[in-house]
Parts: structure tokens; C-alpha cells; sequence
């Protein structure tokens, strides 16, 4: 058996640790096909926890059920022991073991030289036992103090146990994701909400989706194995490729992220199948005739959104889409204060904790940092945009191009932070293109205080 993994590691150019992860997280969309079999909301639970267990002790070994077990009981323990504060100790608490094992295990140079660890699955349960403890912390609060997202997730019972240990462990699905609401969780056990019987009828078949997803996956790896070879990350620190040209550093730093991004579109797909097709990525019905079964809670990535985005302040929507979305509820609206509007400061907050949950490579920090400067300049061209009068729509269409163009750069030169990790590759991969990543971004914040854009109705009265 393990010369049968050594020859299929080989053939596809990964360790032997990988592709018993890759087995182990593809054989998660049989397992929770499975799911829909079991009988009974306890046999659920039970089967959600062993099955994640199980299949942790396959991939990663003994130890890691142990290191997930740590979060999971702290979380618990917070919500029984002290439920007016469960929710910001869980955090604390979950993102300080989260940063240990960051630091002993220093999982980045691991990944890159082709090894893996349980920590990436371990950062998808931590999210999920911290939005668990917030929500039953929500849910000792006055409805009319609570937003929308808080109404709809909070707690007002304290799971059981054999539901917590469900929710977090469920089929896998803690591997890579996607990241779900316990309140969902536990109606989709319990065939409850959307999950019930509907008018519209019976429960939604999630094959053709399910299928889909694969098809996605396997476009997306075989995207990966063909680009790979001829993109490495080596090269920045290469001596050739400090004597190339402007341009062409700057298109290989467009061509090693589009590269790489192609891994985690097939992980997500995986991910995505899987959920779908144990049905708790069912996320309600369309209001067309015939109604039609909508998927979004299974969906992380939008390739095409992604790609082609038009604008850096989409691109927190349509990438890990579940976590972006953990990131706005948990972290961004929670640092606003009633009747105050977010700025520049919680988004900087937000992006530093995305920075923090992936790991303490200073390629990480510098990428988050230069995300929350990359979304700040692209607001500004934006509002500009949407200060031009409608009569003016080529220069609104020029705006609008150069706000694309703007994403396009500014991303994928930062992204190389991201891949590469340490601080010397990350400043200068940024050095060999003269930072201009770095520079346009601030240039237009300062513009924008110096410009502030001016509705233009208000344009439009003032000429009349």
C-alpha cells in the first residue's frame, strides 16, 4: 500500500503526505453521502463526529485529534462555565493555541517544500467552536440590540456535547471547509428550517451540483499540474530573474499567483461536492417557476468572479467566501459601534486577524496589510467613478477599466507575500518592481482626501 502511495505521489509530483490527505479529503464526499443514510438525529451526531475523527487519524495521525480537541473543550468550558463572556474568551483562547501551533509547528515552510500537518484544518475548527460560543453568547442579548446576522445564528440552548463534537468534526468537513453556522448545522440534523418539508417539494436532489463541483475540481487540478512545472516560486530569489525587465517580473508575479490559485479552487471544489451532496449545502430555493435548489452555503470560490473581478472590494466575496463571510460577522461589524460607520480601522483589524489566523509568516502579515491598503485605493477610484455625471459614460467606462486594471496588479503583486512567506523573498519580489503594488495604493488614499469625490447629483443640480 504505501509503495502504491509512493508511485501515485510521484506521478502527480507531491510527498506521500499529500496524497494521503488528497485520499482522505476526496473520500470525505462518500462519507458524507453516507450521512443521508443514517437514521435519527443522535446516529447523525455520532456518525458527523466519528467520521471527522476517523478520518483526521487517517491523514494526520493520532496526535491531531488531540491538538483538535483543545479548542473544541476550552470552547465548551466557556459556554458552560461563563456564557455572558464565552464568546470573546473562546476567541482568545482559540486563536492563542491557534498561534502556538502556528509557531512550533511552522506549517508554511512544511507546505511549501511539500509536507502537511494538521494545523490548515485546525484553523477551520477554530473558527467554527468561536462562532458557536459567540452565537450562544448572542443569544442572552435583546433582539433589537442585534443585527441580522446575529438574529439568525444566534443560540438560545446550549448544545449538547454529542452536537457540538458533531458540528465541529461533521463528515471532514472541517479539513478545508466550508465554515457553517451550528444553528444550520443542527437544522439540517434535525430536518428542521429550510431542511423541513417544503410547499415547493421534496428535499432537492444534489446530484447535478455535486457533479458539477467535480468537473470544476478536476478542470482546476489539471489547470495546476500544467502550469506548476514552469512557474515556481523559486525563481524570485533566481539571479536571472533580477535581470529581467519591468514588465516581465511584473507578469510572472500575475502568472505564479494565477498558478497557484488553481490549487485552491480544487481543494474548494472538493470541499463544495462534499457538503452539497450531504445536503447541508442547501441553502433554500429561487423564486422562479419552477423554483430551482440554491447551493451557496457549500460555495467558497468564485473562479470567474475572482478572476475578472472589477473592483478589490469584491474580492473578499467571491474568495473563501465562508470565511470572508466569518471575518465581516465576527470581527468587522462586531468593531462598529451602534449608529457609527465602519472605516479604515476595522477593515485593517479584520485583515490583521486573517493575517494572524493563517499563520505568523511575516509574507502573510505584509499580504493582509497590503490587502486592507489595496481595498482602501480601490474605493477611492470607485467613489470617483461614481461621482461622474451620467452623461460622462466613457469617462465613467475609463474609470471603471482602471479600477480592474488597479485590482489586477495591485493583487497579484501582493500576493507573492502570500506564496513565498519570509520577509526577505516577499520585499523583494515588491523591490524588483519598485513596490509599485505598495505606492499606487497609498498615492490614492492620500488623493482621496485631497480629491473627495462629490456626488453627482449634486453636480448636476449645481449646473442646472
Amino acid at each position: 500500500m504505501e509503495l502504491d502511495m509512493v508511485t501515485m505521489a510521484a506521478s502527480i509530483g507531491v510527498s506521500v503526505p499529500v496524497i494521503r490527505f488528497l485520499l482522505c479529503f476526496v473520500t470525505t464526499i462518500p462519507v458524507s453521502f453516507l450521512w443521508r443514510l443514517v437514521p435519527g438525529p443522535l446516529a447523525k451526531h455520532l456518525y458527523s463526529a466519528f467520521t471527522g475523527a476517523l478520518l483526521s487519524y487517517l491523514s494526520f495521525g493520532f496526535s491531531s485529534n488531540l491538538h483538535f480537541l483543545v479548542p473544541m473543550l476550552l470552547g465548551y468550558a466557556a459556554m458552560v462555565l461563563y456564557r455572558p463572556k464565552c464568546g470573546i474568551i473562546t476567541f482568545f483562547l482559540g486563536f492563542g493555541f491557534l498561534i502556538g501551533c502556528h509557531v512550533y509547528y511552522m506549517s508554511g515552510d512544511a507546505w511549501k517544500q511539500g509536507g502537511i500537518d494538521a494545523t490548515g484544518a485546525l484553523m477551520v475548527l477554530t473558527l467554527k467552536v468561536i462562532s458557536c460560543a459567540m452565537n450562544y453568547n448572542d443569544g442572552l442579548l435583546k433582539e433589537e440590540d442585534l443585527r441580522e446576522a446575529q438574529k439568525k445564528n444566534r443560540l438560545i440552548k446550549l448544545p449538547s456535547l454529542i452536537e457540538y463534537f458533531g458540528y465541529c468534526l461533521c463528515c471532514g468537513s472541517h479539513f478545508a471547509g466550508p465554515v457553517y453556522e451550528m444553528k444550520d448545522y443542527l437544522d439540517w440534523t434535525e430536518g428542521k428550517g429550510i431542511w423541513a418539508h417544503s410547499d415547493k417539494g421534496p428535499s432537492p436532489s444534489p446530484y447535478v451540483a455535486t457533479l458539477r463541483a467535480l468537473v470544476q475540481a478536476s478542470f482546476c487540478m489539471a489547470m495546476f499540474l500544467y502550469l506548476s512545472p514552469s512557474h515556481p516560486l523559486s525563481w524570485f530569489t533566481d539571479p536571472a530573474y533580477q535581470e529581467w525587465g519591468f514588465w516581465r517580473k511584473l507578469s510572472y508575479q500575475y502568472m505564479s499567483g494565477f498558478t497557484m490559485r488553481w490549487k485552491y479552487y480544487f481543494i474548494w471544489s472538493i470541499s463544495e461536492a462534499a457538503l452539497i451532496i450531504s445536503g447541508l449545502g442547501f441553502s433554500g430555493w429561487t423564486e422562479s417557476s419552477p423554483p430551482k435548489p440554491k447551493w451557496v452555503r457549500a460555495k467558497v470560490v468564485d473562479i470567474l468572479g475572482f478572476e475578472l473581478a472589477k473592483s478589490s472590494v469584491l474580492l473578499p466575496l467571491v474568495w473563501n467566501i465562508q470565511v470572508s463571510t466569518w471575518l465581516r460577522h465576527y470581527v468587522y461589524e462586531r468593531l462598529v459601534k451602534k449608529g457609527k460607520k465602519p472605516g479604515f480601522f476595522q477593515l485593517l483589524a479584520t485583515q490583521t486577524v486573517s493575517a494572524v489566523w493563517h499563520g505568523l509568516y511575516p509574507g502573510y502579515i505584509i499580504f493582509f496589510v497590503q490587502s486592507a491598503l489595496m481595498i482602501a485605493g480601490s474605493r477611492v477610484i470607485y467613489q470617483w467613478e461614481k461621482a461622474i455625471p451620467t452623461n460622462m459614460a466613457l469617462v465613467k467606462k475609463a474609470f471603471a477599466v482602471m479600477n480592474f486594471a488597479y485590482t489586477l496588479l495591485v493583487l497579484n503583486y501582493s500576493c507573492v507575500g502570500f506564496m513565498v512567506l519570509s520577509k526577505h523573498e516577499t520585499l523583494a519580489s515588491y523591490g524588483s518592481v519598485y513596490y509599485i503594488g505598495t505606492i499606487i495604493p497609498i498615492a490614492l488614499i492620500i488623493l482621496g482626501y485631497i480629491i473627495p469625490a462629490k456626488p453627482a447629483r449634486f453636480k448636476a443640480r449645481k449646473e442646472q
